[in-house]
């Protein structure tokens, strides 16, 4: 009899012990999960990790619209979608589940996301050129808000030698061989003064150089290509035929090409100037 009292009384306190605990559980903050739609778009930003407060390293990110934050347009980490591998030129529309963390890292965002299904999947041509404009002198291309400003340069003079191999003097290691036709890149880069007035605007979407218009001085007619990270390649710039020109040109000859960066709606922002120069 006293053992099954002993029992008893044991059960009753793990009981209330345990529903203590319930209790508290249900108290405390709790996650806040629901499934969302999102919009991904065929183009690209650039965004900075939290650690990076002057900007000075910019990511090539996602361009996201989602049903949390309406008329907006996020910039999100291409892993940042759990089950989600976003491919370039690919418009999206995704069916997620959107996760408000109770107590999110000090250091990191509030939300989570995981891919529930791919609800649309569009290869989205990249024209040449604006559709809505025929673009066939410097004077037709409309600038955006601001602009032009002195938010970019060009790295440095760019050098070619007898062998094709392309040296931007700076950019490249000088301990590692120097980068083929195929493999070059124009170097642009973020010079802006952290004490502009508009620092934090020009780091927005609108003011960040997705394309570029080339003006070479082969042609008279105007291209237009995409930057991708930190600048376009340099044989989408320079052309085969151009390039072929460049390499046969005598030791010390130069030609200076241009670029007028433009934003993700094809605006012009701020035109760059550099030279190539045969070895």
């Amino acid at each position: 009899m006293k053992n099954r009292n002993f029992f008893t009384m044991l059960l009753m306190a793990f009981l209330a012990v345990t529903g203590l605990t319930a209790c508290s559980d249900d108290d405390g903050p709790k996650d806040s999960v629901k499934e969302i739609r999102m919009q991904v778009s065929s183009e690209t930003g650039i965004m900075y990790a939290w650690s990076d407060d002057k900007m000075e390293h910019p990511i090539e990110c996602m361009l996201v619209e989602s049903e949390d934050f309406p008329g907006e347009t996020l910039q999100l980490d291409f892993n940042e979608i759990e089950g989600f591998t976003y491919e370039h030129g690919h418009e999206y529309y995704l069916s997620v589940k959107r996760t408000i963390l109770a107590n999110p890292p000090a250091d990191a965002s509030d939300r989570t996301y995981s891919l529930v299904k791919i609800l649309a999947d569009r290869l989205v041509e990249d024209p040449e050129l604006p559709t809505d404009k025929d673009i066939k002198t410097e004077a037709d291309i409309e600038y955006y808000n601001l602009c032009p400003f002195g938010k970019y340069a060009v790295g440095s003079a760019i050098v070619v030698d007898d062998e094709g191999k392309i040296d931007s003097k700076v950019e490249y290691d000088k301990d590692s061989p120097l980068p083929s036709y195929d493999k070059a890149r124009i170097w642009v880069v973020n010079i802006l003064d952290h004490k502009n007035p508009n620092w934090v605007k020009f780091h927005s979407v609108p003011y960040q150089a997705t394309y570029s218009y080339v003006l070479s001085p082969f042609t008279d007619k105007i291209r237009m290509v995409r930057n991708e990270s930190y600048g376009p390649m340099f044989k989408n710039v320079v052309l085969e035929d151009e390039f072929a020109r460049i390499r046969s040109m005598n030791s010390g000859e130069k030609v200076s090409y241009a670029l007028i960066l433009a934003n993700v709606h094809k605006k012009g922002l701020q035109k760059v100037e550099f030279t190539i120069i045969k070895k």
